[in-house]
C-alpha cells in the first residue's frame, strides 16, 4: 500500500523538475531556446512568403493562358459548325456562368443553340419509378420508331426527349413537327415535371450536348447503390439517344479528369466509340473544345478529350457539309399523277358511286 511519505517524495520531485527547468530556461539556455524558437519563426514565414509569391506567379500564368486559349478559340472555331442548331442537355447543377460561356463559344463557331434544357432531379428519383414507367408507355406512341419493348423506360424517356427536341417537320424544317411538339410538353407539365426549359422550345436541333454539373445533394437522405445506378443508366441512356437520333452528340463533363458520366460513357462498351466527351466544360479550354468535338464528331471522327490517360487535347479539325433544310414534298404515285381531278381513290367522281 501506497503510504503518506510516498506521495510527499513525488511532489517534491516534481517541484525540483520544474525549478531545473525554470532555472535552466533562464540562465544557461536561455539564450540558445530564444534563437533557436526565433530562427524556426523566420524561416516558416520566409517559405510562406515564397509559396505565395509562387502561387500569385502561377495564378497570372494561368489567368494569361486562359486569355490566351480564349483570343485563340475565336479563330479555332470560325465556321466549325456553321448554320448547325444545337440542344443543351443540363445534367445536375450547372452554372449559369458556364452556360453563357458555352452558349457564347458556339456562337462563334457559328451555330445557335436551339434548347436549354434542365434535366430535373424527376427524372432519376427512385421513389418517382412507377410514374416514369407509366409515363414513357404512353410517350411511346409519339415516336415513329419506338425502342425495343424490353429497353426500359430510362431508354423510352431518353428517346421521347431527344425525339422532342430534334424533331423537325418535313414540311417545315424550320419548326418543330406536331409530335415533338408534344412529347417536350408532357415531359415538362405538371407538379413532377420531368424536364425544365430556360425558353419556348420552337426549332428543331441538329445535335446535342450534354453538360454535366454537380449532382444534387440531399442532406436528409441515406447514400444507397441503387439510386447511383439509376441516375448513371439514365444518363448514359440520354447520351445514346443523342448520338443515335441526332447528326452528333457531345458530353461535356465537370472534372479535369474526365470522372462521373464522361468516365461511364468511355467505360461503356457501345457508347465509347460512338458519344464523344470533353472532359472539363468549367475552364476556358474545355468549352472552346466542346464546339469542336461536337463538329468532329458530326464529321463522324468521335473522340475523348481532355487531359489525362486515354484523352486527346485537341479534336481533329473537320469541314462540315452546308446545312440542308429544304422541305420534304410528298411523293406522288404515278398512277395518280397522271389522272384527272375527281379520277383518284378508285375512280370515284363527286356524288357518284365508288
Amino acid at each position: 500500500m501506497i503510504d503518506f511519505r510516498y506521495h510527499i517524495v513525488s511532489l517534491i520531485s516534481v517541484f525540483l523538475a520544474l525549478a531545473v527547468g525554470i532555472a535552466l530556461g533562464a540562465g544557461p539556455l536561455k539564450e540558445t531556446i530564444g534563437e533557436t524558437l526565433t530562427g524556426q519563426v523566420e524561416a516558416l514565414r520566409a517559405e510562406k512568403e515564397d509559396l505565395r509569391t509562387q502561387l500569385d506567379e502561377t495564378e497570372g500564368d494561368l489567368a494569361a493562358a486562359d486569355a490566351f486559349v480564349s483570343a485563340s478559340g475565336e479563330q479555332l472555331l470560325v465556321g466549325s459548325l456553321t448554320d448547325r442548331r444545337v440542344a443543351l442537355l443540363l445534367l445536375g447543377d450547372v452554372p449559369e456562368e458556364e452556360v453563357t460561356a458555352l452558349t457564347e463559344r458556339f456562337a462563334q463557331a457559328g451555330a445557335g443553340i436551339s434548347a436549354t434544357v434542365t434535366v430535373n432531379e424527376t427524372w432519376t428519383d427512385p421513389s418517382l419509378a412507377t410514374y416514369r414507367r407509366t409515363l414513357a408507355g404512353t410517350l411511346m406512341s409519339y415516336l415513329d420508331q419506338p425502342p425495343a419493348a424490353d429497353a426500359g423506360a430510362e431508354v423510352e424517356l431518353a428517346e421521347a426527349l431527344v425525339s422532342g427536341l430534334v424533331g423537325a417537320d418535313s414540311a417545315s424544317p424550320d419548326t418543330l413537327s406536331e409530335n415533338a411538339a408534344s412529347l417536350l410538353d408532357v415531359l415538362a407539365e405538371g407538379d413532377r415535371a420531368l424536364v425544365t426549359f430556360a425558353e419556348d422550345v420552337t426549332q428543331p436541333a441538329d445535335a446535342v450536348v450534354l453538360v454535366v454539373g454537380t449532382p444534387a445533394q440531399d442532406g436528409d437522405a441515406t447514400p444507397t447503390a441503387a439510386p447511383q445506378a439509376t441516375t448513371d443508366d439514365a444518363q448514359l441512356a440520354l447520351a445514346g439517344a443523342a448520338e443515335r437520333l441526332s447528326e452528333g452528340a457531345v458530353v461535356a463533363g465537370d472534372t479535369r479528369s474526365g470522372g462521373g458520366v464522361v468516365a461511364a460513357v468511355r467505360g461503356d462498351d457501345e457508347l465509347a466509340g460512338t458519344v464523344t466527351t470533353v472532359a472539363d466544360a468549367t475552364t476556358v479550354t474545355g468549352q472552346v473544345v466542346v464546339p469542336l468535338a461536337l463538329a468532329a464528331d458530326i464529321g463522324g471522327r468521335p473522340g475523348h478529350y481532355g487531359y489525362g490517360e486515354g484523352l486527346t487535347a485537341l479534336p481533329p479539325a473537320v469541314q462540315l457539309p452546308p446545312v440542308d433544310r429544304s422541305p420534304v414534298v410528298p411523293e406522288v404515285d404515278a398512277a395518280d399523277a397522271g389522272a384527272t381531278p375527281g379520277e383518284t381513290d378508285g375512280g370515284a367522281q363527286p356524288g357518284g358511286e365508288g
